[in-house]
């Protein structure tokens, strides 16, 4: 598909016309570079400063003399950004959903089923319709028997009823707790008997998950759901036994018929009990305040340049996942418009897109994107497939756009001429841009670390720089985030402005501030991001929140950092993946598995040490595509892809691969896992192996392939 179109274009200029354009685009800025040239002079980002608590090395946003607090006078919680916003963009579109025309399924060559849908265009509320909704919801709460002193749970995929609900809580004051619409049962169970949750809200396809557990349920009332056109199921509704069950329209009609007065929150308030994804044991809850939300709100609106009315944003992450609900309360704060989609809708060719109809970017064209690390190698290695297929003219005319646009971003400016610019969007990048709709200007992404290669990738095909950002739960996804015009990579830029970050001695690993040329040690956040700890566990809370004699709040968050001169941070390692072996030397898991994951053949890894050996060994998820399409070339025989992963001459394909990206990534031998094992079945958050930010959970993996570990060690 790429590559066709760089043909088709290509034929209008004829063999002279592209011979004359590339001399000219090419060349002349190459001659002018080698004359006048030169790397652009670095700025600084970030600047050391004195704090208070634990000794350390810490940094300030450069930006900034003093941290800021909140995006706009007056909003010193959510319920007061929001109605500012509605009112200040009353007419202005804010909501937008795809309009629902039809589903069919598909039977695959294997017999399994798979679900394609139809959407249409956007069809939109704008900022006053929204205000209104959330008015008459939270008004039909208090009328449905909602007690305020209680809190309320969302538990749905993302969508526009999600955040109306979300911000109706608020208009009376109502904490509410986040879960992800993936999480297991016990884990569900877990989540709203912890918090006394009296009210839920979720999807119509959940109720039957919630009616499966309804017994197990001690303090829920209540159960709120969303219509969901084309696919409602609410006949499980009489199973509910005395649960008061009723639709979010029924809910919202209630409350315009007998408005009730807002009964609003304070700064220091709690908003939002978010239950973590859970990488280890079960899920713990994350208390954030209002002033919490807005300060890492104010802090990213200084980061995203021009941020406005004008820009659209494409919202498809799990709201109930930090990184997604800090981004949509920025384009909130700014009146930006935000058009909802899928994960699996996001593209024309995305798994669940009927074929011949358009993807969530197509129809949306957005300005703005969020997106987690395993989205952008998919972008990353669909395109690069499409390029490698092709081959020939096209494949040389996608490597030289590349290589000359990769020259332009990490050598001279002459590089970046205007001319040169246009030839290689008109004649590679173009189409490839289309694929997110053809008018992405910025990128935020966070949730994992992203490769170099892919944040280079990404940057050059589609025009737009990537802010790397840095964040847990615990410090309301604001800690660091890179900016727009630093076009360096593997780093997450400065501190932001609403914080700070310090690096203390981790004296075990041997990451010390004192540490030349440059600071290392954990990496330690203060600030008015720094959340209040973890509901009912005062005991953890106490072990990574810390006070110190200024008043200032830190989170310990257990990761390694490394400062690089101009004040950017750089994650270098965790605590939690340190292992020692046998013969005393230190293994970084997550070094090995970050490494590892640059494979074509790997489309998940984890790597784990016995410390009682000396070497370390590895679960690969493989890419079947890249593997399967090997065996063909190899002639090797094979009846199904489960097959393959058991043959000596796969495993033995994997494993050279391997030690070709270990080499590239300077890894020491012994951190080269010695034994592998390729496992078929991909990890899902529905399977419980990965979170919803596509990040291993550790000990749920080694406890389902125990068998298999032992194996490698035997």
């Amino acid at each position: 598909m790429v590559a066709d179109d760089h043909l088709s274009v290509l034929k209008g200029y004829g063999t002279y016309g592209i011979v004359g354009a590339v001399v000219v685009a090419v060349l002349i800025p190459a001659f002018l570079a080698t004359v006048f040239g030169g790397k652009k002079k670095g700025k600084q980002r970030g600047v050391p400063v004195e704090v208070g608590g634990e000794a350390g090395y810490a940094m300030r946003n450069a930006r900034e003399t003093e941290l800021i607090e909140v995006p706009q006078k007056g909003a010193t919680t959510m319920a007061a950004l929001f109605e500012q916003s509605c009112k200040k963009y009353s007419h202005n579109r804010f909501l937008g959903t795809r309009k629902f025309i039809g589903r069919e399924f598909v039977t695959a060559s294997d017999g399994r089923k798979f679900e394609k849908v139809h959407m249409g265009e956007y069809e939109w509320q704008s900022y006053g319709e929204v205000f209104d909704r959330a008015c008459n919801f939270a008004s039909g709460l208090i009328k449905l028997g909602h007690n305020v002193d209680t809190r309320a749970a969302i538990f749905s995929e993302t969508r526009a009823e999600w955040l109306i609900a979300f911000q109706g809580f608020f208009r009376q004051n109502i904490t509410v707790v986040t879960i992800y619409a993936s999480l297991g049962e016990d884990a569900l169970i877990h989540s709203l008997n912890e918090t006394q949750v009296s009210t839920l809200i979720c999807d119509s396809k959940q109720l039957k998950k919630l009616a499966a557990i309804t017994s197990s349920l001690n303090t829920i009332q209540n159960v709120i759901y969303f219509e969901d056109e084309g696919s409602s199921d609410t006949s499980v509704t009489g199973s509910m036994g005395d649960l008061k069950v009723a639709s979010f329209s029924e809910v919202e009609k209630l409350g315009k018929e007998s408005p009730v007065p807002p009964s609003l929150p304070s700064k220091n308030g709690i908003a939002v009990i978010m239950y973590t994804s859970g990488s280890t044991g079960l899920p713990k809850g994350v208390m954030i305040t209002h002033g919490n939300i807005l300060a890492t709100t104010a802090a990213v609106m200084t980061v995203v340049p021009s941020l406005g009315s004008a820009d659209v944003y494409l919202a498809y992450l799990p709201l109930a996942h930090v990184f997604e609900l800090a981004a949509e309360s920025v384009m909130l704060a700014a009146g930006c418009s935000i058009g909802y989609g899928s994960a699996l809708t996001l593209t024309d060719t995305s798994n669940k897109v009927k074929k011949g109809t358009k993807g969530d970017a197509t129809m949306l064209q957005p300005t703005i994107m969020t997106a987690v690390p395993a989205i952008l190698d998919r972008v990353r290695d669909g395109v690069l497939k499409k390029v490698n297929e092709k081959g020939g003219f096209a494949k040389n005319l996608f490597n030289l756009g590349f290589r000359r646009r990769l020259a332009a971003v990490e050598g001279s400016w002459f590089g970046a001429w205007g001319l040169e610019s246009m030839l290689w969007d008109v004649v590679v990048f173009k189409k490839i841009r289309s694929l997110l709709g053809g008018r992405i200007r910025f990128m935020l992404c966070g949730g994992a670390p992203l490769s170099g290669d892919s944040q280079r990738f990404i940057n050059i095909c589609m025009g737009a720089p990537i802010g790397q950002g840095y964040g847990l739960t615990e410090t309301f996804a604001g800690a660091t985030f890179s900016e727009w015009d630093d076009t360096t990579v593997g780093r997450v830029g400065p501190p932001l402005p609403c914080g700070y970050i310090k690096l203390v001695s981790w004296k075990e690993g041997g990451y010390l501030p004192s540490d030349k040329p440059m600071p290392r040690g954990e990496i330690v956040v203060g600030g008015y991001s720094v959340t209040a700890g973890y509901f009912k566990n005062q005991e953890k809370t106490d072990e990574v929140f810390k006070v110190d004699e200024k008043g200032m709040r830190w989170f310990y968050t257990g990761d390694i950092g490394m400062f690089h001169p101009d004040g950017c941070l750089e994650i270098i390692d965790r605590k939690k993946d340190i292992v020692k072996l046998q013969h005393g030397e230190y293994i970084s898991l997550g070094k090995v598995e970050a490494a590892l994951a640059s494979s074509n053949y790997v489309d998940n890894v984890m790597a784990y040490a016995d410390p009682s050996h000396n070497y370390c060994v590895a679960l690969i998820v493989p890419a079947s595509q890249a593997l399967e399409k090997w065996a063909h070339e190899a002639e090797v025989k094979f009846n199904d892809f489960a097959e393959l992963c058991e043959k000596a001459e796969t495993v033995s394909e994997v494993q050279q691969s391997l030690s070709k990206v270990a080499k590239a990534s300077k890894l020491d031998k012994f951190e080269l896992p010695a034994k592998i094992k390729l496992v078929t079945e991909p990890w899902t958050p529905e399977s419980g192996l990965v979170t919803a930010a596509m990040k291993i959970k550790r000990e749920q993996i080694k406890a389902k392939f125990k068998n298999e570990l032992n194996k490698l060690y035997a």
